[in-house]
């Protein structure tokens, strides 16, 4: 259900979790979550002896590539996103399969046939949205005890349907949003008159509605920072991997952000590199790590969880005063959080809603007013990065090779960096009040274009890019 404002938790927005899909892996994972706590709660979960499992939509058409079974599987055996061991998955999965037990919650064990329990509703859609995943339980003498649908609505997020049994509630994921900011803000122009009515600046306004959620100073750095270190294990592992190694899935991709690391860091590159070849190269490496499964933030998704992370430390490696490193982490995290709330509740940050520019768009446009705010300027500069960030990327349509989270999704992800520092340059040598389009201006454009939009451009791998490369691969329904 709407709020009448756009703020939610900056973590909830920015949220730890694993590869290549924050719609098809992480949200799958906290559906199973939310389920099995639900049974637990309404004391359900000991009369269980069976389980459904049915996936529709986009996530029946590309779950099996994306990991969705052995996220969604783990999920009900209550493994936590944020702090599963990448490597346990696909092992515990092959477990699964071969003993055909499953444990639910981690406390009851019942028979689980994969291949008749897991159900692919390909060519079903369930109302609410195209990654629908719906959960039933039974008990011995097979009558239903529970059930219930679930939506991953984009960026990890979660939408419960109307449950049919007692004590499950309808919600999404994360519960801050329920409660009432400090500084509630619904768009654009309501966000600047509050900076302005209060003198704060957009980060120093986010932190402050944090509090209001119950957090202490402590513990909204603490997160802050455990966000960023996430995201900065994942620039390290990406380039730190075999450059011999082979990404997963029909593709066959070979991983470049190794090499290319390795040729700056010996001065190899054909020209003088430049502080902007170490940011592609950043983002490159953070989408290769979420290719491969690896631990990554959605920053606001998966699929373009390398740009943040690549511009961020672009900014505390060639711009940032050493001894304020700390404070430019959290002023660009609470910054791009803002815009990205904006989106969320304006447009959408689901690539089956609105293409790749409700990906790459918005993470460069969350990024460019980060950037901004890390350089010192005043939120209406700030607003203006972000509207140039997204202005240039409406209508990108989202249509990967095979339906994998890899081409042109890694190599988009760099260039979606580079154009987040421009953006963020042009407002910077620009006056704000000779604005033409305005970020709620823009924000709209993107809901209307998004609309406007065919489905075969929308997560759907029907035409575009995937259908013009002449290689013969199962194509699926992606989702980044």
């Amino acid at each position: 259900m709407a709020t009448a404002h756009a703020v939610i938790s900056t973590f909830d927005l920015f949220s730890i979790g694993i590869g290549p899909s924050s719609s098809h892996t992480v949200g799958p994972m906290r559906a199973g979550n939310i389920f099995i706590n639900d049974l637990k709660e309404a004391n359900v979960l000991p009369k269980v002896a069976k389980i459904h499992v049915s996936l529709y939509g986009s996530l029946a058409l590309t779950g099996e590539g994306h990991m969705t079974p052995s996220a969604l599987l783990l999920g009900l055996e209550n493994e936590n996103v944020e702090t599963v061991d990448t490597s346990y998955v696909s092992t515990r999965f092959d477990d699964i399969k071969v003993t055909k037990k499953l444990c639910l919650g981690k406390d009851r064990e019942i028979d689980f046939d994969y291949e008749r329990d897991f159900r692919w509703q390909w060519g079903k859609k369930l109302p609410l949205h195209s990654n629908g995943l719906r959960l039933t339980v039974f008990d011995a003498d097979g009558d239903m005890l529970a059930t219930n649908d679930y939506f991953s609505v984009g960026g990890g997020f979660v939408v419960n349907a109307e449950p049919q049994s007692d004590k499950q509630s309808s919600a999404e994921t994360g519960d801050s949003d329920a409660q009432h900011p400090r500084y509630p803000f619904s768009d654009a122009k309501s966000l600047l008159a509050l900076c302005n009515k209060h003198n704060l600046t957009i980060a120093q306004l986010v932190y402050e509605n944090e509090k209001s959620f119950g957090y202490t100073d402590d513990e909204i750095h603490e997160k802050i920072l455990r966000i960023w270190n996430v995201m900065d294990d994942s620039i390290l592992e990406g380039v730190q991997a075999d450059e011999n190694t082979k990404l997963p899935g029909s593709l066959g991709l070979h991983r470049r952000a190794p090499a290319l690391y390795q040729k700056l860091s010996r001065g190899l590159y054909p020209a003088k590199a430049l502080p902007m070849d170490h940011l592609s190269v950043y983002a490159m490496a953070v989408n290769e790590t979420n290719a491969a499964g690896g631990r990554v933030v959605t920053a606001p998704t998966n699929g373009a969880a390398g740009i943040i992370p690549a511009v961020l430390k672009y900014t505390i490696e060639f711009i940032s005063d050493r001894y304020q490193a700390e404070r430019d982490v959290l002023t660009f995290l609470l910054t791009a959080a803002a815009i990205g709330m904006l989106y969320k509740r304006g447009a959408t940050i689901s690539a089956a809603e609105g293409g790749c520019m409700a990906e790459v768009g918005v993470a460069c446009s969350m990024a460019a007013g980060a950037f901004a705010a890390c350089m010192g300027a005043r939120p209406e500069t700030i607003a203006q990065a972000a509207e140039i960030g997204i202005e240039h990327n409406l209508g990108l349509t989202c249509d990967p090779i095979g339906g994998l989270v890899q081409a042109p999704c890694i190599e988009r992800n760099a260039l979606g960096a580079v154009k987040a520092i421009s953006s963020a340059n042009l407002a910077l040598s620009s006056d704000p009040k000779a604005q033409k389009v305005s970020l709620d201006d823009a924000i709209r454009a993107m809901r209307v274009t998004a609309l406007g939009m065919r489905n075969e451009f929308k997560e759907t791998s029907l035409s575009g890019l995937a259908t013009s490369v002449p290689i013969h691969i199962p194509v699926s329904v992606p989702d980044c």
